[in-house]
């Protein structure tokens, strides 16, 4: 029986650039298209079975990598596309850290909490939430960290789309993921 544990494939564009996470028969669809420029991974993510030949009697397969690169460009800059605010993407990024206490909690014991109060208009944005355990966030209630006299232990930031892509919290074959770790920015907190 296949797992499901690792079943999307890492669209990119010619140069390389995160596109999306795609399903296995999308990615057979790019094959058949003509549209797939080159392939990576370690090896096969799965083997996709078709007909048979009636001249030779093999049986047409396709392979499916882990990573394909389609042809053609995005009519804009991917790099300019601000990743979306996920509560489980910012913790990933927060490493499951207080940004006051600086204690490693579980999902279950975090909470997202905005910088900028959202009662005082504070978006929901990277750069104004910040990971918090309950009894940190409950302290600093609707303040500021100035007035709250809870200095921030680390600053956020907007992940770039290699780090959005590994946040995006899929089960990451490790070929994947290391492809994916080697273009991420220095001080990266994913390194």
């Amino acid at each position: 029986m296949l797992s499901d544990t690792h079943q999307h494939v890492l669209q990119l564009d010619l140069l390389g650039t995160p596109q999306a996470w795609i399903s296995v028969e999308q990615a057979a669809v790019h094959h058949a298209a003509g549209t797939v420029v080159w392939v990576d991974g370690d090896g096969p993510l799965r083997t996709l079975r078709g007909g048979w030949n009636a001249v030779t009697g093999r049986q047409s397969a396709l392979e499916v990598f882990p990573i394909i690169a389609v042809g053609g460009h995005s009519r804009i800059n991917l790099f300019d596309v601000v990743p979306a605010v996920t509560r489980r993407k910012l913790f990933q990024r927060d490493r499951h850290t207080c940004a006051y206490c600086s204690q490693r909690f579980a999902d279950r014991d975090l909470q997202c909490e905005h910088i900028v109060p959202a009662s005082r208009g504070g978006p929901w944005s990277w750069m104004n939430l910040v990971a918090a355990c309950g009894a940190c966030n409950g302290r600093k209630a609707a303040r500021t960290p100035a007035e709250a006299g809870m200095p921030l232990v680390y600053l956020p930031y907007v992940p770039s789309r290699f780090e959005d892509f590994l946040l995006a919290g899929r089960s990451i074959r490790a070929d994947v993921h290391d492809w994916l770790s080697v273009r991420l920015p220095k001080g990266s907190r994913l390194n």
